[in-house]
């Protein structure tokens, strides 16, 4: 029996375990993947919008000779931070379901990578399962298409080739950028009548430039509405459609957290918002010892969390759990 156990080896979820430990609780990070996967997913030269003081967990100091640091150096920092505060962590095991038991307690069961499945059990639990596993998709004929992809890593395997993007916001315009640097030939479909007004100040006139130059077509107030083996279909505001040459589409839409845990667990939800009920004093759900930390607690709009305001989810839930047993 864990005082607390934590679902999802994220920064926030390694930041609640970091505040849990030191308070006094045993906890345990349950994590179906690996230590920081989101971000690991990340593009690889991806450099974050925030400053390396403002994705520090656990006062270890973030240090990174440039002012916003890059996907790499995020991923060496978690797993210093992990290791100086030695987290207990099961990489590679999946929770399934959160039981609550009639004496207050969690039955958590779980399944590892050689499909072994076990039943933990925990006092409190921490949902902290992040967003990254669910893309939105658009629903569109031929999204299932091997040539379609929600994740972009890198630009290499794009050389000399003909990329659709999907989007409009940061992530899309970093993918068009890299992508014409190996030479490949980029066509940009956006709904909105311009590109994001959130795009980081410093990419933004880089990105204009390209588009000005004709090194990127963008296609605003424009929706792919069909995907074929060789080509997409691109609809206008005014109904009007054209089919471009295609070889590859970067679906770059956005991703929504999965509410399975959440639900499995008997924790409401606002329908409307995608939301789960919960005390943003402490972080604790309608049921009483689980509690959400990270982007779970967002609605349908990922971007209301980040890691710098999503760290401090976990000293919240720390200091309820002790509050409580001092009563």
């Amino acid at each position: 029996m864990k005082d607390v156990i934590i679902i999802g080896a994220g920064p926030c979820g390694l930041s609640a375990a970091i505040e849990c430990q030191r308070q006094g609780l045993s906890s345990l990070i349950i994590e179906k993947n690996f230590i920081v996967h989101s971000i690991y997913l990340y593009p690889t030269n991806m450099q974050f919008f925030s400053t390396a003081p403002l994705l520090e967990i656990g006062d270890v100091p973030f240090t990174s000779p440039n002012d916003k640091p890059y996907r790499h150096e995020a991923l060496v920092y978690y797993r210093r931070a992990a290791a100086q505060h030695k987290l207990d962590i099961a990489a590679y095991e999946e929770a399934l379901s959160v039981q609550p038991q009639e004496d207050g307690t969690f039955l958590i069961h779980t399944v590892n990578k050689r499909g072994e499945e076990q039943t933990r059990s925990a006092a409190n639990v921490v949902i902290s399962t992040g967003y990254f596993d669910q893309p939105n998709l658009i629903g569109i004929p031929g999204e299932e298409l091997p040539k379609v992809t929600h994740y972009f890593g890198e630009a290499h395997p794009y050389t000399g080739m003909k990329v659709t993007v999907i989007g409009g916001s940061n992530s899309a315009v970093d993918a068009a950028l890299e992508l014409i640097r190996v030479g490949a030939k980029v066509d940009m479909v956006y709904r909105g009548s311009s590109i994001s007004d959130n795009i980081k100040p410093w990419v933004r006139p880089v990105f204009e430039g390209m588009v000005q130059k004709g090194n990127i077509t963008l296609h605003l107030e424009s929706r792919v509405t069909e995907i074929t083996p060789a080509s997409v279909v691109v609809t206008g505001a005014s109904g009007e459609s054209r089919e471009l040459d295609n070889d590859f589409v970067l679906a770059m839409t956005g991703f929504r957290p999965s509410r399975a845990l959440l639900s499995s667990a008997g924790v409401l939800m606002d329908d409307s918002l995608d939301k789960p009920a919960f005390d943003p004093s402490t972080m604790e759900s309608n049921i009483p010892g689980i509690y959400v930390a990270g982007v779970i607690a967002s609605g349908r709009n990922a971007n209301e969390v980040f890691i710098e305001s999503g760290r401090g989810h976990g000293r919240l839930i720390a200091d309820h759990i002790v509050s409580k047993r001092q009563k």
